[in-house]
């Protein structure tokens, strides 16, 4: 098998950063780097070839349409339940304003359920990944948010999914104002146990 230069893809998985929509500078991101993130999100790993991740994308006007979507039903979804916030159902409105684009990321099960659920859960995170990555490639930050509507039983309609679907949050992305930020992590001895 060929090789590949691994010192580039360490340094590109170890600057992975998630980069919220507040730091992002209003440039747009140009549709052909939005479709190739897309093309990578598909090259996940997914058991039996079932490819469950669904994408929606908005940008322009389909943000406002989104933002007003989510905010209208968090108002009334929270509002039956008695847990209806304010500042919740204001961020919701602006929030995805900030955003050249939002990707609405979905699990479409199995029809025959093949498999366990989770397994499609966990392949959508690995093409969630795989967007994360070639973002990070082309220097674009990105944000999985999964709070507002997603969880929502009453979500998964506006994205047409069936009632074993799972809508499994929006990705906020954007180019970064400032300075790509740094992070750390706790040492990977103190989360591996060896068995020899």
């Amino acid at each position: 098998m060929e090789k590949f230069n691994t010192s580039e893809i360490t340094r590109l998985i170890r600057s992975r950063r998630s980069i919220y929509p507040a730091q992002y500078s209003g440039e747009v991101i140009p549709q052909e780097i939005i479709e190739e993130i897309l093309e990578n999100a598909n090259w996940a790993p997914t058991h039996k070839l079932t490819e469950p991740w669904r994408f929606t994308v908005f940008s322009g006007n389909g943000l406002k349409q989104l933002a007003n979507s989510m905010a209208e039903l968090y108002q009334k979804v929270t509002t039956a339940r008695g847990t209806f916030e304010e500042k919740d159902f204001e961020k919701l409105q602006t929030k995805p304003l900030l955003a050249s684009h939002i990707i609405a990321i979905a699990m479409k099960r199995d029809e025959k359920e093949r498999l366990p659920e989770i397994e499609e859960i966990e392949a959508v995170a690995c093409a969630v990944q795989n967007i994360y990555l070639t973002a990070s490639a082309f220097g674009i930050g990105c944000y999985w948010g999964t709070g507002g509507i997603t969880y929502f039983q009453e979500s998964k309609e506006l994205f047409g999914l069936d009632p074993k679907d799972k809508l499994l949050g929006f990705m906020f992305m954007g180019y970064p104002k400032g300075k790509w930020p740094n992070s750390k992590r706790k040492p990977i001895e103190d989360k591996v146990t060896w068995v020899e």
